[in-house]
């Protein structure tokens, strides 16, 4: 009964769907990446792929991410659009899903590149969704979150270290669902 009760009490939470419901201030900023499957999978597939690198790349790769996305967001935020925009989100998701569960040789900086370039478009959707009131502190909430799904990835890839073939089936269920969403974008 204790369970039911309190899925009655976040009922409230659960219509927020995506962005177009709060658009303004730090709690929209933070309930941007939380709030879609598309932007969630991709943050979380970038910790758990930078997780299987080793020294300064664990951290650089997360790191290349926000700031490309921030600067994307500043686009966003001036009305520039990126043709393909969800797809380019979709893309990510089943890209960096399957990097996260197969590519393990690859150079830091050719993973850095590739999540820089899906940070732009997830990036310019941050800015693009959100209302003129309160960026600064949009900003910040959605860069509170995203790094907190990085960390949360990372988290989960170090355990799945010691299970590769875990890390295998995460990893390419992120990119299947991605793989969905390109018909749906």
């Amino acid at each position: 009964m204790k369970k039911i009760f309190a899925l009655f009490l976040l009922s409230p939470v659960l219509a927020f769907a995506h962005p177009g419901h709060i658009t303004e201030g730090w709690l929209a900023g933070v309930h941007h990446p939380l709030s879609g499957w598309d932007h969630m999978l991709a943050m979380v597939a970038v910790g758990l792929w930078a997780a299987t690198f080793q020294g300064k790349a664990r951290w650089l790769i997360p790191s290349t991410f926000v700031g490309v996305m921030i600067a994307g967001f500043v686009l966003g935020a001036q009305g520039i659009q990126i043709p393909m925009l969800e797809q380019g989100i979709a893309a990510s998701v089943l890209v960096l899903g399957l990097a996260a569960a197969w590519l393990k040789k690859v150079p830091a900086s050719a993973a850095m590149f590739l999540v820089g370039l899906f940070a732009l478009f997830h990036g310019v959707a941050h800015g693009a969704e959100m209302d003129s009131h309160g960026i600064l502190s949009y900003a910040c909430g959605f860069v509170m979150a995203t790094a907190a799904l990085h960390v949360a990835g990372f988290a989960l890839g170090s355990v799945m270290s010691r299970h590769q073939w875990v890390l295998r089936l995460t990893g390419s269920l992120i990119g299947l669902i991605g793989f969905s969403m390109l018909f749906t974008a």
